[in-house]
């Protein structure tokens, strides 16, 4: 595939530790792995695109250079999570020895969260029984829901959401390699969309290029089917004085003619609910609301009608805070 056909999260997924950005800590600790020659079981934890598979990658990569595609093996869980996955596949290759001068293979387990429980107890004595000859990296979201026997043999690293800086830093970098411009208003809603995922921020980078060179605030928006912050922060201020009908009017314009996902919308509702200056007590029930509709919407309620109730309610319990 020619490179300017390329996904961008593909084409500048950072080749080395040190390129990895906003995770300095674990790059530094990592980095120590691959002085010393040795490896423990690893666990990578954290939310989505904060660099966990990039990580198990360029570790292989650095620890294994030439001989990297013979003794690293990457798998999703999500695609197999049965018992004869780890009973098959896995055991097949973690049992076989190392090639070239290594020591011991890598295989790499993404989104491990989602292998039933069988089938990570499975998982769990082939780890004990294969360590000399195999390490694993386990790779999840919720480390809650990997069974405390397999957390117990495996050095775990939580994962950050990027910050600001990082999520800059890494847009700016891809920018001035594409001969693009970026405003600072669009420079600012990439953060704003990314919430500490580059992986969304890289998709939204693309996005606007596809469209022009000049990247601004509104393209970045209107891409993404996001709600610029004024929006949400205009919603709220009519929901609270009162004002439902012009607070429904906003709303229908934003899911209807913006085309903004209802659950989208809701989770801005929130974020700027959480940081706006307000009577404490309010803000808590407001929340609550916000809590009782998601959970609506997940159970599939129908969405109209739920945010509709969820304005209602934010009208009705700012009265009665009077």
């Amino acid at each position: 595939m020619e490179e300017s056909h390329t996904i961008w999260i593909e084409k500048y997924r950072p080749s080395r530790l040190t390129d990895i950005v906003g995770q300095d800590e674990i790059v530094e600790r990592l980095s120590s792995y691959v002085k010393s020659g040795n490896l423990p079981h690893l666990l990578f934890t954290g939310s989505a695109g904060v660099g966990k598979t990039t990580a198990a990658v360029t570790l292989a990569k650095e620890f294994y250079k030439d001989s990297f595609q013979m003794n690293f093996r990457e798998m999703n869980a999500s695609d197999e999570r049965g018992i004869d996955v780890v009973r098959n596949q896995i055991k097949q290759f973690a049992r076989t020895t190392p090639l070239g001068d290594a020591m011991f293979k890598i295989l790499f387990l993404d989104e491990a969260d989602a292998l039933t429980t069988d089938a990570q107890a499975a998982l769990r004595r082939t780890m004990e029984t294969y360590a000399r000859t195999c390490r694993f990296i386990l790779s999840c979201n919720y480390s809650s829901k990997i069974i405390d026997p397999i957390q117990s043999r495996c050095a775990i690293y939580r994962f950050k959401p990027l910050g600001a800086e990082a999520v800059k830093e890494e847009v700016r970098r891809i920018a001035g390699k594409e001969g693009l411009s970026i405003t600072p208003g669009a420079m600012d809603a990439i953060v704003y969309i990314a919430q500490g995922d580059m992986r969304k921020a890289i998709n939204a980078l693309q996005g606007g290029a596809i469209i022009s060179a000049t990247i601004d605030e509104k393209m970045i928006y209107a891409i993404t089917s996001t709600a610029r912050p004024d929006e949400i922060n205009e919603l709220l201020g009519l929901s609270l004085a009162g004002d439902f009908d012009a607070a429904e009017s906003l709303l229908n314009q934003l899911l209807h003619e913006r085309g903004i996902a209802p659950n989208e919308l809701i989770n801005q509702c929130y974020r700027a609910l959480v940081k706006r200056d307000m009577n404490r007590s309010l803000k808590v029930q407001l929340i609550d609301h916000i809590g009782e509709t998601d959970f609506r919407l997940s159970e599939g309620a129908n969405s109209d009608i739920q945010l509709e109730a969820l304005i209602a309610r934010f009208v009705l319990t700012a009265q009665k805070s009077q």
